[in-house]
């Protein structure tokens, strides 16, 4: 079964959460660089403030009230618009509302979380379902994990097809935080650490090196615990064309030692302030949900993700993903881009529907569009 056709939707692209701090920065990318032809709608759950949002962005843009505690208007949502992009987080306690009407009414679904539960919680429960209707559920649509997810993909094309590759990222940057990435990091390191089996059928997980100097980049790299990897290693699976195996390990890359030193004691310390009450609150109250970086904050920041892939033993390629500010500017025109993706070239890409990636879902297409927008994809 396929989503209705676009006539029978009064919206093309629907911001959810367009009144929060990072909801607000997509909506307003949209505005400035969605065609004309594109119908906008923002959506949240207070109208008057909705209203605000609109008179800001410039052009007409739709009001769509909606809260994730509310079925039946997230229903009406999902079925006014062909995409639905969702900045209401942690997703793991806002999140699964907004798929499942999307899968129900046939919008296609996207959004920035870089929470593994709820990823594999909504493979778990609507990938057969999203699959069967023709609905595309995109999580990880921004920082998370687009520049790892597209720039994994970018290196295996300089590298030799139909061999096993091996491809670890490592990133550079600086940049400040919001508070409902906060909010979404809280959550994730205060909750209990699952025991995983690892997933048949899925490329090879070669160990990697723990911290270790790496010489082609003159860097220490220490290993990220993000959802990067999962993310590659899902590309990996639903594309099928990344060598007979395949192997992605996640690293942030330091120049000196001791700046390794102070990471791993940065790191346990919000782990720790995660697991304990009150501390988890301070920090909460401290950065409340809907606050973040000022612009001129925001215009001294950046990243850099280098790849470094092999092919067995040949010598190394080296690649690079980079940009500005990471976990707002630039996820905006990520999750931005990827939502024009759906609407102006769902015909052209390469999943029809289920939960899938960037990279298996819009793989080239939405590399092309990241580069017209600023994105920097080379190879060394």
């Amino acid at each position: 079964m396929t989503p209705p056709a676009a006539s029978a939707r009064d919206w093309d692209i629907t911001v959810f959460g367009a009144t929060g701090f990072v909801g607000r920065l997509c909506a307003a990318y949209l505005a400035a660089h969605a065609p004309p032809e594109v119908r906008l709608a923002v959506a949240g759950r207070s109208r008057d403030k909705l209203a605000a949002v609109a008179a800001e962005l410039g052009r007409e843009v739709g009001i769509v009230v909606a809260d994730t505690d509310d079925p039946a208007a997230l229903a009406r949502m999902a079925a006014s618009s062909r995409v639905i992009l969702t900045t209401v987080g942690p997703y793991v306690r806002y999140g699964e509302p907004v798929v499942r009407a999307c899968v129900e009414q046939g919008a296609d679904y996207l959004d920035l979380t870089g929470e593994p539960a709820f990823v594999e919680s909504i493979i778990a429960a609507y990938d057969a379902a999203a699959r069967a209707r023709g609905v595309l559920v995109l999580p990880c649509c921004g920082f998370d994990s687009i520049p790892t997810d597209l720039g994994v993909l970018w290196t295996t094309r300089a590298l030799p097809q139909g061999r096993p590759l091996t491809i670890a990222g490592y990133l550079e940057g600086r940049g400040s935080f919001s508070g409902g990435t906060l909010a979404s990091a809280l959550g994730v390191l205060g909750a209990p650490t699952p025991s995983r089996k690892p997933r048949s059928g899925a490329p090879s997980g070669r160990k990697r090196a723990a911290i270790h100097y790496q010489r082609e980049l003159g860097r220490w790299a220490v290993p990220m615990p993000t959802i990067d990897p999962q993310i590659a290693r899902r590309s990996a699976r639903l594309r099928g064309d990344y060598g007979p195996e395949f192997s992605y390990a996640h690293y942030v890359a330091m120049p000196r030692l001791y700046h390794v030193g102070l990471a791993i004691a940065g790191a346990g310390a919000l782990v720790g302030a995660a697991k304990i009450g009150p501390l988890r609150r301070l920090l909460s109250r401290m950065h409340p949900p809907g606050s973040g970086p000022a612009p001129e904050v925001r215009a001294k920041s950046w990243f850099k993700v280098t790849f470094v892939g092999r092919a067995g033993d040949d010598p190394p390629v080296i690649a690079e993903v980079s940009g500005g500010d990471p976990g707002y500017d630039e996820t905006a025109k990520m999750a931005g881009e990827t939502a024009l993706c759906l609407v102006l070239q769902r015909d052209m890409c390469k999943e029809t529907g289920g939960v899938s990636t960037t990279a298996a879902a819009c793989g080239e297409l939405l590399i092309e569009r990241l580069q017209a927008a600023g994105l920097r994809f080379v190879v060394r």
